[in-house]
């Protein structure tokens, strides 16, 4: 794969592409009803980041909006499921848990086309390279910190006493997980890739043991979160699409994988090879220490069938990504590019699975 410069490749907004367009007059005269002291005109424009759900700014003469959708077209079984991610946002918030404030939900596909959620725009910082190109090393440490803890407390939450008792199955969440990533890499696949198909084999057999179900994000990572505008400070932890009822433990070292993503295919950012100290960065082991010490919870005795079973899982979703691209619903320009990175995601996949004795 290409090189990109991600920070420059996925910060801002751009115009809305023309398959992603729908009619802002009928948006606005539908928020104007339903949303307290709003007023037009409106001016739409969509992020550049994000590869699922297509995500639009939306402002006005008084506010800013977040407006998140599902994609038009042809999608995969589970989906994009915007309303689960305006639920559990409302729940989160309701605990000031940093998450933006959400604002509605709407199920009436003839307002944006399809369903869609809106929330309040977070003013602050994102960083799309885990290494914060341009900062200081006291500030990553505090970064990190913070991102440490943001996480320890998400896993905190009992999800009943938050309202999210049903929010997911909970038991045996590696093994679904492995079961329906398995299901959506057959749905989108578009190339026969050795290791997937040994881990699909090798995974049901060899998971770890079952933790108590919490709640867990499902893509937790730097460039998924908003700082603070001139602090080191988590402002709002972004993309809910994969979050449900689950082992936090698997949520923590999908986390994890950014200290062994292979550089080359750091589509989704790398440590792998960083001066971890002259940056001002942790160590893992010292990253699971801190987490450790918070929770309670030691993801090391199993940590490569939980690193088989990530890669595993992120090598699936890209292909999810590249089926999209088949069925022309991908929303990101950079979407196509995810199709060189599947394979070797899959061979670390496999390394990880070698280490824990397949």
């Amino acid at each position: 794969m290409s090189e990109i410069d991600r920070q420059s490749a996925f910060t801002g907004t751009r115009e809305v592409a023309e398959r992603l367009r729908f009619e802002v007059g009928r948006l606005e005269a539908y928020l104007r009803d339903h949303v307290a002291g709003f007023s037009g005109p409106v001016v739409v424009s969509q992020f550049k980041g994000g590869q699922s759900n297509p995500t639009y700014l939306i402002e006005t003469p008084r506010r800013r909006y977040v407006l998140r959708r599902k994609p038009p077209g042809k999608l995969l079984p589970s989906a994009h499921a915007v309303d689960r991610e305006y639920r559990v946002i409302g729940a989160l918030h309701a605990q000031h848990f940093p998450v933006p404030e959400p604002i509605l939900y709407c199920a009436d596909d003839s307002i944006a086309g399809t369903a869609f959620f809106l929330m309040a725009q977070v003013e602050g910082r994102v960083f799309w390279e885990p290494h914060m190109p341009g900062s200081s090393p006291r500030e990553r440490a505090a970064v990190y910190d913070a991102m440490n803890a943001a996480l320890a407390r998400l896993h905190s939450f009992d999800p009943a006493a938050i309202g999210l008792a049903d929010y997911g199955r909970g038991e045996n969440y590696v093994a679904r997980q492995v079961e329906r990533w398995s299901r959506q890499y057959r749905a989108s696949e578009t190339q026969t890739i050795d290791e997937m198909e040994r881990l699909i084999a090798w995974l049901p057999a060899h998971l770890p043991p079952p933790q108590p179900p919490r709640l867990v994000h499902g893509d937790y990572r730097l460039d998924n979160i908003i700082l603070a505008p001139d602090a080191p400070a988590i402002a709002a932890v972004l993309d809910w699409e994969l979050s449900t009822l689950g082992d936090p433990l698997a949520d923590f070292s999908y986390h994890l994988m950014q200290w062994h993503m292979p550089p080359a295919e750091a589509g989704t950012g790398s440590l792998f090879g960083c001066d971890l100290a002259a940056l001002g960065l942790p160590s893992l082991n010292a990253y699971v220490d801190a987490y450790m010490a918070r929770t309670g919870l030691d993801p090391r005795p199993h940590l490569a069938v939980y690193f088989a079973y990530n890669f595993f899982r992120i090598a699936a979703i890209l292909q999810g990504i590249v089926g999209r691209v088949r069925d022309g619903t991908a929303t990101s320009a950079f979407a196509a590019a995810k199709a060189e990175l599947v394979r070797p995601l899959a061979a670390k996949a496999w390394e990880f699975a070698v280490a824990a004795g397949a």
